[in-house]
């Protein structure tokens, strides 16, 4: 892969150029290389790949209206790429190999050209291979034309990351040979005679062989653990630190870069104030914790009164792992670090499954056809505190759920979806295998939309894990019961056994891609193409008809 006798060079050469060269070039102008980096957990070292000599990479700061030209120089031994994940750019600035282009080769440099049409939080990452867990992202902020809409008197990016000893194609590997490799939370014999104690022994050997016969556990949370949270870039004991004034407004712009893990974030001491999703505005809404999928983006405020520490304590889904980072008035303050609560087990209602009725298949037992996102829906993602979807906030607080985020302003017009399309969320666990609509990616047809037409996905999930579905180039308005207030995203988390609704404007003509976030469910098949057929005829679009069949 990467050639080990001038892999060190490179490194501390790039390390020293991303020191010295500023990272732009001049207005709208910016120069990132991508390179072989050593990433320092403080818990291991390990070998990975950054940008401008640095994993994260740097911050990008674009400014709304903006034309951006962006130079990407490839200083790997192998192809790489670089996705602009939630901005609305044409197709073939996008960042996907084999779709959007052919990828950016070795020692090669690819100019990125594209406007700025938007503003708030967002990130960027590779699309190749398993660069992108392998340390290949950074943050982007965009500035709006005029005034926020809401106030605030310093900012933080906080960047999650879930950073693994194994190289992501090792991890691959592992989980296609034995897909419990990394599973250390799986239920005991004392477990089992606990549940007898409580249910009895008869129901307590019928849940065991009911998650059997699926070839399942209760503890299918997480697939992969094992690995040290980091927050940009660093751990709990490196101690990310950002520095405010009592009094006042911070905000913090959160961003999961994880591979595979969620996580749930509170702040001990401080309410939290929702005001982006995404990096669309939404109706503020405060909360003491919330979650994070895989690729989604939260803005907060928060207004710290006191002169001390706070922390910043994100814990992962499955609770295998924790990163505290902190909020003080001053450096070299730490606060304390939580303890992680009790690891959460599905349950056969978080299945939406019924025991009557159960076979070795995927999950006869779901009904889907009564299911919305009402508030009170068991289709609403991270529905019931308490269950193993999401858990109760910590101290009876309030947890954000979709059906909290409503749109500050409606980017479209309400109206009818012309047509609905069924995406079913499948897999097979044991094979480690996962599809859409029982097909990978590799034997799948496209599917095709037509420009200037509205469509409804249905997001069916078939699966006992979560799948952050990201949608290329096109939002994703959440159907979350609030109307013409329904939220703006570009990821939507679809909960095990529950069905999700989203439209989309179809109105960015080319080549795109929906895929679940998690690296591995991505690679193994739970991915797909998506053309945009009709549409102006721009010099943007290179795409010749032909490619389109």
């Amino acid at each position: 892969m990467r050639n080990k006798s001038k892999w060190l060079t490179l490194s501390a050469f790039a390390a020293v150029v991303g020191l010295m060269t500023p990272m732009t070039a001049g207005a709208g102008v910016y120069n990132i290389s991508v390179d072989p980096v050593v990433i320092d957990t403080g818990v291991f070292k390990k070998e990975g790949i950054g940008y401008n000599g640095a994993s994260p990479g740097p911050v990008l700061r674009f400014k709304e209206g903006e034309d951006v030209t962006i130079n990407v120089t490839n200083n790997l031994d192998e192809t790489t790429s670089i996705h602009w994940h939630g901005l609305i750019l044409p197709y073939n600035m996008d960042g996907v190999p084999t779709v959007s282009y052919d990828g950016i080769a070795p020692g090669t440099t690819f100019t990125y050209k594209f406007p700025i049409t938007q503003s708030g939080t967002y990130w960027y990452h590779s699309h190749s291979g398993f660069q992108e867990p392998d340390g290949a992202y950074g943050a982007i902020i965009i500035e709006p034309k005029g005034r926020e809409a809401f106030k605030y008197d310093r900012e933080y990016v906080v960047q999650l990351a879930d950073k693994h000893p194994h190289a992501g194609a090792r991890i691959l590997r592992n989980l296609k040979m034995m897909p419990d490799y990394y599973n250390r939370k799986q239920q005991t014999i004392s477990e089992f005679f606990s549940d007898v104690e409580k249910i009895g022994f008869g129901a307590a050997v019928d849940d065991r062989m009911a998650w059997g016969n699926m070839r399942m556990m209760a503890a299918d949370v997480e697939d992969v653990q094992g690995f040290t949270p980091l927050i940009n870039g660093k751990s709990t004991s490196q101690n990310w630190t950002g520095v405010f004034k009592p009094g006042e407004r911070v905000r913090l712009r959160f961003i999961n870069s994880s591979s595979m893990a969620y996580f749930d974030i509170r702040i001990p001491g401080l309410k939290m104030t929702v005001v982006q999703a995404d990096g669309n505005n939404v109706q503020p809404v405060k909360v003491d914790e919330l979650r994070i999928a895989v690729a989604e983006t939260y803005d907060v405020l928060v207004q710290p009164t006191e002169d001390k520490a706070y922390s910043i304590f994100a814990e992962s889904m499955g609770r295998t792992a924790s990163v505290r980072g902190t909020l003080s008035t001053r450096g070299g303050m730490s606060g304390d670090v939580p303890k992680m609560r009790k690891r959460p087990l599905l349950t056969m209602a978080d299945m939406g499954m019924d025991h009557s009725n159960m076979n070795m298949g995927a999950m006869p037992g779901m009904d889907h056809s009564k299911m919305d996102m009402g508030k009170n829906s068991k289709a609403n993602p991270f529905y019931a505190p308490g269950s193993g979807i999401m858990p109760a906030a910590a101290d009876g607080g309030k947890f954000l759920t979709y059906a909290d985020l409503k749109a500050q302003k409606p980017l479209y017009k309400q109206r009818t979806a012309a047509r609905e399309i069924v995406l079913r969320l499948t897999g097979n666990m044991e094979r480690y295998v996962w599809t859409i609509n029982d097909v990978k990616y590799e034997n799948a047809e496209p599917i095709r939309l037509k420009y200037g037409e509205r469509v409804r996905f249905k997001l069916v999930n078939e699966t006992m894990m979560s799948h952050p579905m990201h949608l290329h180039g096109m939002w994703s308005i959440l159907d979350n019961g609030s109307g013409k207030w329904n939220p703006i995203k570009h990821t939507v988390s679809v909960a095990p056994g529950t069905t999700v609704n989203m439209e989309t404007e179809v109105d960015a003509p080319g080549q795109w891609v929906m895929h679940c976030h998690l690296s591995y469910h991505a690679a193994t098949g739970m991915f797909r193409k998506i053309i945009v057929e009709g549409g102006p005829k721009t010099a943007q679009m290179s795409t010749s008809q032909e490619s389109l069949q």
